[in-house]
């Protein structure tokens, strides 16, 4: 079932659930993913970015070329606040701060793909963070990316002895990765307007 955040003439915002890729991947047992389902009911649905399979959350497409050209250029001049929520092992002392470890990926682990820190070929990478509570050996966090570099959050917080919940690349795997793209604020493609989507946290 497809979880709609948001419709108009201009643009889409849904719920991806954890475990669904954003776009079709490579062989048959990969084709199903958050794309196909949004075209089975806006056939005129175009991307406008992605989340990882494991992450859940706020997705946009575009309903018209100019609205995702619209959306490609505030995404590329970071021009769009993205608040995800993420479960994080261990207790957190500090109440905020920020990780901008440089990112590149792992030439050396195809499948699944996997990013790591390098600060002499990696690119530029930041990530703000603030707790939002404590529990037992946990941490919820908000975490507030700057830069929008693959697997960004997982490798952050893993780069800080933190990993996320059930992550099961960086982290110890379980049930589901426990970060979702809780909320997105940005100009409305057609009108200007600013614009705040928002998508409830399941965990």
């Amino acid at each position: 079932m497809l979880e709609t955040i948001h419709s108009d003439s201009a643009f889409l915002a849904v719920n991806k659930p954890t475990g669904l890729l954003s776009v079709p991947g490579r062989g048959a047992d990969k084709q199903d993913c958050l794309f196909r389902r949004v075209l089975d009911r806006f056939p005129d649905a175009l991307m406008v970015h992605r989340l990882d399979m494991d992450t859940s959350g706020l997705v946009l497409f575009a309903r018209t070329p100019e609205a995702q050209r619209a959306f490609g250029q505030q995404f590329e001049r970071r021009e769009v606040t993205k608040t995800y929520i993420a479960l994080v092992e261990g207790i957190v002392e500090k109440e905020s701060g920020a990780v901008e470890f440089p990112l590149r990926k792992d030439m050396e682990q195809r499948l699944p793909p996997k990013h790591l820190v390098d600060c002499v070929r990696g690119k530029k990478a930041i990530t703000e963070w603030k707790v939002l509570e404590r529990g037992e050996g946990t941490t919820r966090l908000a975490l507030f990316p700057r830069t929008g570099r693959s697997h960004q959050l997982r490798v952050h917080m893993q780069a800080i002895g933190f990993p996320i919940v059930g992550d099961p690349i960086y982290g110890t795997p379980s049930a589901r990765l426990m970060l979702h793209a809780q909320s997105l604020e940005l100009l409305h493609p057609e009108t200007g307007e600013p614009i705040a989507l928002e998508c409830p946290v399941p965990f």
